[in-house]
């Protein structure tokens, strides 16, 4: 097999500017861990840059045929590669909760959704990084105060240091997308425990993002605070003003109520 056929459902669009692969495989610091995951490798522009790295490279890639490429042209991936999609494998049983790092060149129509999961595996994941949607690069790395600046902006940067990189042409791509790329990297906090109830800060972010344009005394209101606590003065801000040590700060005082 020469080539893989793009396929549109799956999001692929395949890179084919090698210094660009180079530079993305070199957004990681390889410290603290010894293996590597590259989601959607495709047909290895990437994979073969991380080959090159003293770590151990794996693979997880849904489409059968850049399965059946990989397994062609990169021996080294023997017994590396996961025919299975990120969003449903128990990545971390599979390493046997060593400690790794994801990179990729990720589908546009999930990205997001690869985020979050990463976020739920933080305590293996020391190192996140590869090339998003530009948009969304962006958002993950937004500080507060800006309209792209949400929900994926407030959790990234509650667990991880978030850096936007560069931005990568759509003419690098085969199919080309119709957008711009961006390269983004999330290095772990060295402590990245929260100071309350994690599923209580997701509830809240999520739900003060959920009405953006509302002050959190509206926003929240589904808490059924009571009214002194609902009188603070960060009840008059909307959700954008704040960062994620406000939102820890904010479900501090919504927990201490008892919610």
């Amino acid at each position: 097999m020469d080539k893989v056929r793009a396929k549109k459902h799956l999001g692929q669009h395949f890179l084919t500017d090698e210094s660009v692969a180079k530079r993305i495989a070199d957004t990681l610091s390889l410290e603290g861990y010894k293996k590597v995951l590259e989601i959607g490798p495709g047909m290895g522009v990437l994979t073969k840059y991380l080959l090159d790295k003293p770590t151990e490279t794996f693979v997880i890639e849904i489409d059968t045929e850049s399965v059946d490429y990989l397994h062609g042209h990169y021996l080294k991936l023997h017994n590396h590669i996961f025919s299975q999609d990120f969003l449903k494998f128990d990545i971390v049983g599979a390493f046997k909760q060593e400690p790794f790092a994801v990179i990729g060149n990720y589908p546009y129509n999930i990205s997001s959704q690869i985020v979050f999961k990463v976020l739920e595996i933080r305590d293996f994941v020391p190192e996140f990084s590869g090339m998003f949607q530009k948009e969304v690069a962006e958002r993950i790395c937004e500080k507060k105060g800006s309209k792209t600046y949400g929900i994926l902006s407030v959790l990234t940067q509650a667990f991880y240091d978030t850096e936007y990189l560069f931005t990568v042409s759509e003419h690098v791509f085969n199919p080309p997308p119709k957008v711009k790329s961006g390269v983004m990297r999330m290095t772990r906090k060295a402590d990245y425990s929260l100071p309350c109830s994690e599923k209580l800060f997701f509830t809240v972010v999520k739900t003060a993002f959920n009405q953006r344009r509302k002050t959190l005394r509206n926003s929240l209101k589904t808490f059924n605070l009571p009214e002194e606590i609902r009188a603070e003065e960060i009840f008059n801000l909307r959700p954008e003003q704040l960062d994620y040590t406000d939102f820890i700060a904010l479900t501090k005082k919504i927990e201490a109520y008892g919610v």
